[in-house]
């Protein structure tokens, strides 16, 4: 990075490189990055698999077949049935939609109210920043998925209300992360050269701080979707979570427990396809981290 000088200021002004050389410079680290690309393929089947699910399954997930019941995988099931003759392969397949809509979702919510929120702790400080703090740690003081559990207690099970369980608590590593980033940032010799230039701090906020934020904000949102995925098929385990007949994996491998001495089946295939799908994200997450990481812009 070179500095130039500011008119009417002793301080230097930096200058970045152009904006097509940096993309070129991350999108190469990323095909350098081996951990980003198993994460990427692993998230991008599992999105081809949530999306082609009609097209790829040989029945709808809760079609009953009585005589089919309690089968084996096989050429015809190739996960094997459950206890009302359900084809578990295609469930499975069925079940991958649940978990990205909760992933996704959750972090959307995450992004859209603790990016503002830390933004706003941030700049402004103040009041403003204790009673943003305050709340994060009265929040922070329960533990996820207790919190989640309360919350489904008391709204009882459903889709909806499992997001909001989610939803009301995933913005708070965005929001701690932004205003950390914010803090230092804003201190920066840019931040100073702006101000320097008679910039207006919406303006330095808008032009200068929030493209510096993205790329640990992406990160914390992509590793965020495998906590929101776990937690759902940990209240659907739990029976208060997704409501049948809609599959979830979580749900799946809670009613395939009782019965895993004799059909391991049940239990075993969504519950790889929980890890599976938490791997790929973690991974995918990891990955990036070491792509966007600034410290790696010179190599």
């Amino acid at each position: 990075m070179s500095t130039q000088a500011v008119p009417g200021s002793h301080a230097p002004a930096p200058t970045f490189r152009s904006a097509a050389r940096g993309r070129r410079g991350w999108v190469r680290r990323a095909f350098r990055n081996r951990m980003a690309l198993a994460g990427a393929a692993m998230v991008a089947a599992l999105m081809l698999l949530a999306l082609f699910a009609p097209w790829i399954t040989p029945a709808r997930y809760d079609r009953t077949d009585f005589e089919a019941a309690w089968q084996f995988p096989s050429a015809r099931h190739w996960m094997g049935t459950d206890g009302v003759g359900r084809d578990l392969y295609s469930r499975v397949v069925y079940g991958s939609r649940v978990s990205l809509l909760v992933g996704l979702s959750a972090q959307a919510i995450a992004l859209g109210v603790g990016l503002p929120l830390g933004l706003a702790a941030g700049v402004l400080g103040g009041r403003m920043d204790f009673a943003v703090m305050r709340v994060v740690d009265a929040l922070t003081a329960f533990p996820q998925l207790l919190f989640a559990l309360l919350i489904m207690v008391v709204l009882g099970a459903g889709l909806g209300n499992i997001l909001i369980a989610i939803g009301l608590r995933a913005w708070i590593p965005v929001c701690r992360l932004v205003r950390a980033q914010s803090l230092r940032e804003r201190e920066q010799e840019y931040a100073e050269a702006a101000r320097a230039q008679g910039a207006g701090e919406v303006r330095i906020v808008l032009r200068h701080l929030l493209p510096n934020l993205l790329a640990p904000v992406i990160v914390a949102v992509t590793l965020g979707i495998p906590q929101a995925i776990f937690t759902e098929a940990a209240l659907s385990f739990l029976g208060i979570g997704i409501k049948p007949p809609t599959p979830s994996w979580g749900q799946m491998v809670g009613e395939g427990v009782n019965a895993i001495r004799y059909y391991w089946h049940l239990a075993l295939f969504p519950a790889v396809m929980i890890a599976v799908t938490m791997a790929g994200f973690v991974l995918w997450g990891d990955g990036l981290r070491d792509v966007l990481d600034p410290r790696a812009q010179g190599a």
